[in-house]
This record gives C-alpha cells, sequence and structure tokens, in this order.
C-alpha cells in the first residue's frame, strides 16, 4: 500500500503546480483508493496537506537556516519533501522524531532525490540539534506562563502553537477576567431602543456592541438578570456576542425547515427563530430531555411558535435526512474559548477529553451532514480555540465528501469582519473581547 506521506507528498505537488488544496487532496486520495484507509491514516494525510499549505512559510524560513541554499532555491519537488518531514518534526508530537527522519529520507528515495537522501538526513537532524536548544527556552517560557496565569501546561502548549507566546499571554490574562453578559434583543416583540430607554429609567449601564444588531452589553452591577426591564415580557435573552455570530452565519431564512443538532439550552435556537421572523420549522435536537424542557420554558418566554422539539442523538435521526434547509451543529466541545466562565473548566479537561471531543464531533458532522438537502447549508460552531475540534475536524470531513465545500460568507458584514483567509471564522477573546468561538458555513452540492 502506498504510504501516507507517500500520498500527501503527491497532493502537494499538484498544489505547487496551482490545484486548490482541497482539490489535490481529493484527487490523491481517489487515486491511490484511500477508502480503504484506516481513519488515523486519513486523518494524517489531510494534516500533512493542509498543515504543509498553512505553514509554508514558516517551514521556508526553517530551510533557510538549515540548508546550504534558501528555501526558494531547492528543487519544489525536494521543498515539499523537506516541508512534509519538519511538519511533523515541528507540529506534530505524537511522531516520534525518528520516523518523521527516516519516512522523509524514503520519501527523497522514492521521488527522484537517492542521490540527496543524506543530505534530507542531514537537514532534518540539524534542525533537531538546532531546535533542542531553543526548544528547552520555550518550554521554561511556557511554564512560566502557565504558572503565572494559572492554566495546565498543555493548554498552554495548544495555544502557543497556534498564536506564539504574546498572543497566548495576552489571551491568557483575558481568560482570568470576570466575564461580560450580554443580551439579545428580541425584535419580534421589542427594539433595541425601547429596551434601552428601559433601561435608562431603571439606571442600568449598558452599551451597543460594534456589527450585532441586536446586541447590547451590561457594564455595571446589573443585579439579577430577572428583574431587569423587559424580561418577563420576552423582550431580550442572555447570549455571548460570538455565540449570536454563529445565528447570522447560518443566516436562516422565513419558511424554511432548519435542525439544530445540540440544540440546548437554546441561546442558538430561539436566535434562528428571530432571525427567521417566527415562520418556518426548526427542530431543536438534544440527548437530554431536562435540558430541551429549559429550552422550551425560554422559547416561550420569548413567545416563538416555530420550535419543535426533538430528543434524541443527533447520531441517529433517520427520520430528517435529507429534508432540512440548514442544519446548524453547535457541537460539545472542550470550551476553551470560555474558560473565563467556568473557573474550573481548564483543570477539568485533558488531552485525552479533546480526543475523545473531536471523535464525537467528527461523528456527529457526518452523520448531521446528511439531513441537508442537496443545495443546503451546515454550519458548524464551537466554543473551542484548539484545532483538533476546528479545523482538523472540518478538513477531514472534507477530505471525505467531495460534495461539501465551505461557503465564505462574502456578501454578510455581520460576520465578514471574522472571516479568515481559509473560509472559517474565529473569534479571538484578547483581539475582539467576546467568547473565544470557532464557525464556518459548508454549502452541499445540487447533486448530492
Amino acid at each position: 500500500m502506498t504510504s501516507s506521506r507517500q500520498i500527501a507528498f503527491i497532493a502537494l505537488r499538484d498544489v505547487h503546480k496551482g490545484a486548490f488544496v482541497d482539490v489535490a487532496l481529493d484527487r490523491a486520495l481517489k487515486k491511490f483508493n484511500s477508502i480503504n484507509l484506516p481513519d488515523n491514516e486519513r486523518r494524517l494525510i489531510t494534516e500533512l496537506v493542509y498543515g504543509c499549505v498553512r505553514r509554508q512559510r514558516s517551514l521556508d524560513a526553517v530551510l533557510d537556516k538549515i540548508g546550504k541554499k534558501k528555501a526558494h532555491q531547492q528543487p519544489k519537488d525536494l521543498r515539499s519533501i523537506l516541508h512534509v518531514g519538519l511538519y511533523q518534526l515541528i507540529y506534530q508530537d505524537r511522531i516520534p522524531a525518528s520516523a518523521a527522519v527516516n519516512t522523509t529520507v524514503e520519501l527523497a528515495k522514492d521521488n527522484g532525490f537517492p542521490q540527496l537522501a543524506g543530505v534530507v538526513n542531514g537537514m532534518l537532524r540539524h534542525y533537531l540539534r538546532l531546535g533542542e536548544g531553543q526548544k528547552q527556552k520555550e518550554e521554561k517560557q511556557k511554564q512560566e506562563l502557565g504558572i503565572l496565569h494559572s492554566f495546565p501546561d498543555w493548554i498552554i502548549e495548544v495555544w502557543v502553537k497556534q498564536f506564539g507566546i504574546e498572543e497566548t499571554e495576552k489571551l491568557c490574562e483575558w481568560m482570568n477576567r470576570t466575564p461580560t453578559i450580554d443580551l439579545r434583543v428580541n425584535l419580534l416583540r421589542t427594539s433595541v431602543q425601547e429596551v434601552e430607554q428601559a433601561f435608562d429609567i431603571a439606571g442600568i449601564e449598558y452599551q451597543r456592541l460594534q456589527y450585532l444588531p441586536q446586541a447590547l452589553r451590561l457594564t455595571g452591577n446589573s443585579g439579577a438578570i430577572q428583574n431587569l426591564p423587559g424580561y418577563h415580557q420576552g423582550w431580550w435573552t442572555v447570549q455571548d456576542s460570538s455565540a449570536q455570530l454563529v445565528g447570522h452565519l447560518l443566516d436562516p431564512q422565513p419558511e424554511e425547515v432548519i435542525i439544530d443538532a445540540c440544540a440546548a439550552p437554546g441561546g442558538k435556537t430561539t436566535h434562528i427563530a428571530e432571525l427567521m421572523q417566527d415562520k418556518g420549522k426548526i427542530w431543536a435536537c438534544d440527548r437530554t430531555a431536562s435540558r430541551l424542557r429549559k429550552l422550551e420554558e425560554n422559547a416561550h418566554r420569548l413567545q416563538l411558535k416555530s420550535i419543535q422539539i426533538c430528543t434524541g442523538d443527533s447520531r441517529n435521526l433517520p427520520q430528517f435526512i435529507n429534508t432540512a434547509d440548514r442544519v446548524l451543529l453547535d457541537a460539545p466541545c472542550s470550551g476553551l474559548g470560555t474558560l473565563h466562565r467556568h473557573a474550573d473548566a481548564r483543570w477539568r479537561q485533558t488531552p485525552q477529553s479533546v480526543e475523545e471531543l473531536s471523535t464525537l464531533q467528527r461523528e456527529l458532522l457526518s452523520h448531521t451532514a446528511k439531513y441537508v438537502k442537496p443545495g443546503g447549508i451546515l454550519v458548524y460552531a464551537t466554543c473551542t480555540l484548539h484545532p483538533l475540534e476546528n479545523e482538523v475536524v472540518v478538513e477531514s470531513f472534507l477530505a471525505a465528501n467531495n460534495n461539501w465545500e465551505i461557503e465564505i460568507p462574502h456578501i454578510n458584514p455581520i460576520v465578514q469582519n471574522y472571516v479568515s483567509l481559509k473560509g472559517w471564522l474565529k473569534v479571538l477573546p484578547h483581539q475582539h473581547n467576546m467568547d473565544g468561538f470557532f464557525m464556518v458555513r459548508l454549502r452541499k452540492s445540487n447533486h448530492s
């Protein structure tokens, strides 16, 4: 069987000839009949391809340090081979350094560079020697950061890999602040101006939030939420501003059929109902009946009629196959974007629990995607800042389902400020001053 690194290299070679990365990966997987590949091998291929493309500049900078020739002077195929090796050494802790080096040397031998196998081996081992001193320095910095801001080392490690030391320190500082309370005004029952007027009369301190048409943030000590003006009339509900972005990314329309696959406690479900003028049908699905009762209570307070309850595991609801115009999968996650709201969460989650959640998320995405009609939309969202639960889940799904693609929401001014080059949205608390979130809008082809 062709090795996973070889398949990744073939896809990368295609990318460097001008192919889009998702197309190149799909083509390589099909070429080598990857349907029989174990899931872990398929995930490795996907990670290597997307990772090498995403980290191209960083990898080239390392090549410039360890090679006699600069990265851009290397033959393109050799450069890709070295990228595959370096990516494993730098970004994939679970792959032993010896395995990364040896498989990269074999890759060079098998792809036209047998005479340079020794050079490849030497360059990668040179990196390991250089990296050891730097690694010790970085480990000390990360440990000091964890002690200073009281975070487990593994969370610091995850964030430093994504954001670097300086940004991670800012993120840690933000996560130790007292959380704010945001409200979402129910425009079917009132207006933002009417709520503001009622708050002004009651002496409630608040501010409007830029880009979000329904959002108000409480800025003073407002007392019990239930005692604020408009609560019992259904004028508003509590929902963080980043969670409000999810509904706008889904962009539900009146008279559509919507499935909220992990709906409880219902903040996003009720927002969907408001956005579609409470016209159409929303299936609020969850495994836990008691949490769905809370959703029903909130929907009743907000006077919303379009929400239907479905108790069950969203991985196994065959009655919904090909029925929904749009599906929201707000997946169970580690909550690393909301650690400021849950003081003990940083100590409860572990790398193992994240692995288990990632598996569950992939299963949920694979099954709930079947509920979408051809041409329909699925939004995948989490309140975590861990690639294993976000980018890796989405990239793995797209690699296995070529009838789906990321749809970049260019025309939506509410969400476009948070869109990355890849098309997904990443809300960073210390930059955007709201809960950490990841979300992406996927479209199913019309010919599915």
